[in-house]
């Protein structure tokens, strides 16, 4: 902006002295041009020289202006001295004392173990060694944005650099810790985490202006198809000792409510038929009391009463036939019915 606001000065300036001299040759190279003709050209001088006046006067102004983005971080320096601004909108500076720089603040991205243009993996940054002595490819993506404008510009020369430096140490330090299984498999999500937490603490102590934002574990994979396609059948095995465990854990949660309700019934069902059996065995043994306490009365009676009840229980056709008098017992006839 302001090597266009000097070169439009510039350009005004020649203009108006390349006019001037016009009008100068012209009034000499005519002396008898009349006065209304030379107060018409002083007239149209002067108004070449407000015309320069106001587009200097817009000029400057325009360039006095700038406007920061909700998405910019902007630094200010006066005669070399910078301070931020951080405010969105409309901002003014004095032209040629103050210069504006703006600074992208969204978040962006860092790839490390691939080009992110292509995809294509680069094995010096993603080639690691885990604490069981494994290989392993492993890509991040590290995601940062500018938290700091003048420590950004000015206290150091590279730090999106020294960003990636610190994340390659804090990757490899932290995958040596981990055996491959966690690296390939469960342990991402703490492998994630323990990266992000040692870089914050890291950046801290080096003058980047930068903000950590988020590590992502892009991909992770063996370094050689074999062991590739057996740590795949590692897994595939975990998952399908995973669905077996949840399956026999779900067919455990159906079938022992079942088994607990037929075992209360078979309880229910043997408690009801020890007490029907106490029951019955009480009253046999009061009938049999009652009929001791006749048979001790009257012995033989009772023992000639026990037998028709005995022979009336085994043969239930029998028929008996008393002969003799009321007073005198007389012998018995048995005859079965129908014989």
């Amino acid at each position: 902006m302001t090597v266009i606001f000097v070169l439009l000065i510039i350009a005004l300036l020649v203009s108006r002295t390349v006019f001037s001299v016009i009008i100068s040759l012209v009034e000499k190279a005519d002396s008898e041009l009349e006065e209304e003709e030379r107060k018409h050209l002083r007239k149209i001088n002067r108004i070449a020289s407000i015309a320069i006046c106001i587009a200097i006067a817009i000029t400057t102004i325009a360039s006095s202006v700038y406007v920061i983005g909700e998405q910019n971080l902007a630094i200010v320096t006066t005669f070399g001295k910078a301070e931020a601004v951080s405010g969105t909108g409309i901002h003014f500076r004095i032209p040629f004392i103050q210069k504006v720089k703006k600074l992208d603040s969204t978040i962006q991205g860092l790839a490390i173990g691939y080009q992110e243009e292509d995809n294509e993996g680069q094995e010096n940054d993603s080639l690691m060694i885990t604490t069981d002595f494994n290989f392993v490819n492993v890509d991040f993506y590290v995601e940062y944005r500018i938290n700091d404008a003048i420590m950004y510009e000015y206290g150091s020369s590279d730090p999106v650099g020294i960003l990636k430096n610190i994340a390659q140490a804090s990757i490899r330090n932290t995958i040596g810790s981990y055996r491959v299984d966690d690296v390939l498999t469960t342990g991402k999500s703490e492998i994630q985490a323990v990266i992000k937490e040692d870089i914050i603490k890291e950046l801290e102590n080096r003058k980047t202006g930068l903000m950590l934002v988020n590590v992502t574990i892009q991909d992770a994979e063996p370094p050689t198809a074999e062991v590739s396609e057996a740590f795949k059948s590692v897994e595939n095995a975990k998952q399908q000792a995973d669905t077996n465990r949840n399956n026999a854990e779900k067919y455990q949660n159906e079938e022992l409510p079942k088994a607990r309700a037929e075992a209360d019934a078979i309880i229910q069902d043997a408690n009801a038929t020890k007490q029907e059996r106490i029951d019955e065995a009480n009253g046999e043994v009061a009938l049999f009391n009652a009929m001791y306490e006749e048979y001790k009365k009257d012995p033989d009676t009772s023992k000639i009463r026990m037998y028709y009840e005995a022979m009336e229980e085994l043969l239930p056709n029998l028929q008996i036939i008393v002969n003799g008098t009321d007073s005198e017992i007389k012998p018995i006839i048995v005859q079965q019915e129908g014989k």
